[in-house]
């Protein structure tokens, strides 16, 4: 979606983060006389903003265009070496790292295991020693790093940059991880929700035509959505929008911590589907505290699912039944017309869940909408949620409202 700028010369700010984003979506180039016309700027404001942005590197000029009568005009582009940034997830089972560029693809990334000691500042210390290595590793220019962006489960306070209590991280209680973090490596740091995060890649990677208005199931060592309204990330009073997890789609299911029965977000995650297949005799028991061998199990499951095991079939099948329950409360409550799936466990058990999915959706009762509900993979490359993580610095240096999330370490 394009937008318009304001000829007021008190938002210089904000017209430039209007031209950077209209020139970032046409990389095929364009003159200044088309972008006046596209975010309704004087031609003078267009002028002085694309100055600023050769001046500072973030775009360039390549070749010239015939528009009309006299000398072709030269061609602005996007310089994606312009500028960077780091992307950090944190999932129960593993932490990623990307680095990006202003273009939005990943010039490299990295994994390593979930720290779990319960000195926060070794866990500070891990991950910063991380991320110096993916600096060094992609060989960008440090000073063209815009910030680091970190995709935490929730609940998080985005304000303070708090980590508060993630359910699967027992020892991350009220941890200051972007303050800590910004000391740590000298760089500004934003925090997000990990579902929250992929919903800003979605939009940012989104093509001109796609739907703004979709749910993202986040599928991980737990179940999270991001929510997309009119193209605006819904994130709520505390930015924890979207905690979906308590939606109960079976009544007589399995107890979930929380006390109830048939929570959307406990039955269908991979501890549980793997508890179950050890229990029907599909696997063999693992210990279900420990991240890397549920993991372990649950490829191996949804590997028998693919190859026609009738079991471990039927348990993805539930699973994708429950999810379906949960699915069409969430497309009701907001009549959105597209849900995304991704997250770190979704690829293995993706091809047997959307098998059952579609179906179990359209023909559910309680689903009222009068047009169809597409169901559909991201299609963003390596961690979703990494890469999301990085896309809000770069959303931060294009996206032109008045609400952008501030870089400050506080």
């Amino acid at each position: 979606m394009d937008r318009t700028g304001t000829n007021l010369p008190a938002v210089g700010g904000y017209n430039q983060t209007v031209v950077l984003d209209a020139i970032r979506r046409r990389p095929e180039g364009i003159t200044r006389s088309e972008l006046a016309a596209l975010t309704a700027l004087s031609n003078m404001t267009v002028t002085n903003v694309c100055r600023r942005l050769l001046d500072a590197g973030l775009v360039d000029e390549q070749g010239r265009r015939a528009g009309g009568p006299g000398k072709p005009a030269a061609v602005v582009k996007l310089n994606p070496g312009g500028g960077f940034a780091i992307g950090v997830h944190i999932d129960p089972a593993a932490v990623t790292y990307v680095m990006v560029d202003l273009s939005g693809t990943v010039r490299d990334h990295s994994r390593t295991g979930t720290p779990a000691v319960g000195d926060p500042g070794l866990v500070i210390d891990e991950m910063a020693n991380a991320i110096e290595a993916l600096i060094v590793s992609s060989a960008v220019d440090r000073s063209r790093i815009l910030g680091i962006g970190i995709a935490s489960p929730g609940p998080v306070n985005t304000s303070d940059g708090i980590v508060l209590n993630p359910p699967m991280m027992p020892n991350w209680q009220r941890v200051p991880l972007r303050r800590a973090l910004a000391e740590a490596t000298g760089l500004p740091v934003l925090l997000e929700k990990d579902a929250t995060a992929a919903v800003v890649a979605e939009l940012w990677y989104a093509d001109p035509g796609a739907s703004r208005d979709f749910a993202f199931m986040y599928y991980g060592t737990g179940l999270g959505t991001g929510l997309s309204v009119s193209g605006e990330v819904v994130r709520g009073v505390t930015s924890n929008a979207g905690d979906a997890g308590h939606i109960t789609v079976d009544p007589a299911g399995a107890v979930c911590p929380c006390g109830r029965r048939g929570c959307v977000g406990y039955i269908t995650v991979p501890r549980t589907l793997v508890d179950r297949a050890a229990t029907e005799g599909i696997l063999e028991p693992v210990d279900l505290d420990d991240t890397d061998a549920v993991e372990t199990a649950f490829r191996r499951l949804a590997d028998l699912a693919d190859n026609g095991d009738p079991a471990a079939t039927a348990i993805l099948t539930d699973a994708a039944r429950a999810l379906a329950r949960a699915i069409v409360l969430v497309v009701n409550l907001l009549d959105i017309d597209r849900v995304i799936f991704g997250g770190p466990f979704w690829p293995p058990i993706a091809a047997t869940i959307l098998a059952a999915l579609p179906t179990a959706v359209q023909n559910d009762p309680a689903l009222v909408l009068p047009h169809p509900v597409r169901l559909s993979e991201s299609a963003i490359p390596v961690d979703v949620a990494a890469v999301g993580a990085a896309t809000l610095v770069l959303d931060n240096t294009f996206s032109p409202r008045p609400s952008a999330l501030l870089l400050a370490a506080d």
